[in-house]
């Protein structure tokens, strides 16, 4: 069988406790009885699941053993299909109630606490911290492992987007988002604790999200859809888009539109900026639209063929192992979109963008500068002097395979 496609999902019944994890550290921000109560708060939500799914809950001893070539950074995935341009992941699903009294499914990718990350096998995201407290994020209540949200999401909406004129395609001569969330709606929510979880909402009565290929209901699951991008000069930096502050990056990465997410504030930051709860990243406007060509990237090429992945520029990967202050991974990515020049495309230099220091040599050759779409400010020097587009793309990051060259 191809190593590229890894469908293990993990159906076992045997007994697993939902124990505590091995791994004490706590992120800063909780001590105490708030990080005891932020941990119980994890056990009741996976022991929750379990009662439904008819399954014994994710313990760091019973997760799915992933091989190191798979690299897979979410230890809860029950599942990852790494085949190129087609990848997705099999997540554990959870049900919470809506505003409303009805029932409404999510998923868990990150944690502002090592602890509680560990224990339910999701990312460790440090930052995210910062969203407790701030008017982008939700509070939510807890009762018997089921999470009562503020917000909602409405799946009704038909996905639409419409190429622009080439060469470029872009900007889109229509486009409506797929799923909407309302004024409570964020993915950033608050626990009675304190810790702060990326939630996603992925179906309720309205229908479900658009990156969702496969839910079941009765074990409890839902395959997503993912995303390549570059990392460091690697590529399949499989990642997720769940949810967007803007609609129209909501439309070209097929996530949720959530305007709340802005209000979180602290664009055009850098990495080691501890007071905002995002990271720069770099999308690409006008690469090369032939897929298939190893050039292919950026919005143009994704609006010229049906959707496929931009394929994204990144700065660091989830770094679960490490519970310092060092880590300073977020999956709330701020959005700093280069554009190649004229003279650049005229000149045939473009080509897929590989990392953020390929990307600052090509700022400073003059190949590449901030896209016309980023609003006047200063530039970011941890993405190559970029401007900011202030859009939030939540993208939690699944994993990064050692895969053969395409």
């Amino acid at each position: 069988m191809d190593r590229r496609v890894v469908l293990t999902l993990l159906l076992s019944t045997a007994a697993a406790s939902a124990c505590g994890p091995t791994n004490s550290t706590e992120s800063p921000g909780l001590t105490g009885n708030s990080a005891g109560a932020a941990v119980a708060e994890a056990r009741a939500l996976l022991a929750k699941r379990a009662q439904q799914s008819g399954r014994a809950a994710y313990t760091p001893a019973s997760g799915v053993r992933f091989t190191a070539r798979d690299n897979v950074f979410l230890k809860s995935a029950l599942a990852v299909d790494f085949t190129y341009r087609a990848a997705t992941a099999t997540l554990p699903l959870f049900e919470g109630v809506s505003p409303r009294g009805t029932p409404s499914h999510y998923i868990i990718t990150e944690a502002s606490d090592a602890a509680v990350a560990e224990a339910m096998g999701v990312n460790f995201a440090p930052k995210m911290r910062n969203a407790a407290g701030s008017p982008g994020a939700q509070a939510v209540t807890l009762a018997d492992g089921t999470m009562r949200f503020r917000g909602d999401v409405d799946f009704a909406p038909v996905y639409q987007v419409t190429p622009g004129p080439a060469p470029t395609y872009f900007p889109p001569a229509s486009f409506r988002p797929g799923a909407v969330g309302d004024a409570e709606w964020s993915s950033m929510a608050v626990l009675p604790s304190g810790v702060v979880l990326n939630v996603q909402m992925v179906a309720n009565a309205s229908g479900r999200h658009d990156r969702a290929m496969a839910l079941d209901m009765q074990r409890r699951t839902v395959t997503m859809s993912l995303l390549d991008g570059f990392h460091n000069g690697k590529q399949y930096y499989y990642h997720l888009v769940t949810d967007v502050s803007a609609d129209l990056p909501a439309v070209l990465e097929k996530g949720v539109f959530t305007p709340r997410l802005e209000a979180l504030g602290g664009f055009g930051m850098s990495m080691a900026d501890d007071s905002s709860t995002l990271l720069g990243f770099s999308p690409v406007l006008n690469g090369k639209t032939v897929m298939g060509s190893g050039d292919d990237q950026g919005f143009s090429t994704s609006l010229h063929n049906g959707g496929i992945d931009p394929i994204n520029v990144f700065p660091i990967p989830p770094s679960n192992n490490d519970t310092s202050q060092r880590n300073n991974y977020s999956p709330l990515w701020d959005a700093h979109v280069s554009m190649w020049t004229p003279q650049a495309v005229s000149a045939g230099r473009v080509r897929r963008i590989t990392s953020l220091r390929d990307l600052e040599g090509l700022v400073r050759d003059g190949h590449v500068t901030s896209a016309m779409i980023n609003p006047p400010g200063p530039g970011n020097p941890y993405v190559a002097g970029l401007r900011s587009t202030k859009a939030i793309i939540n993208c939690p990051v699944i994993a990064q395979p050692d895969l053969p060259p395409q």
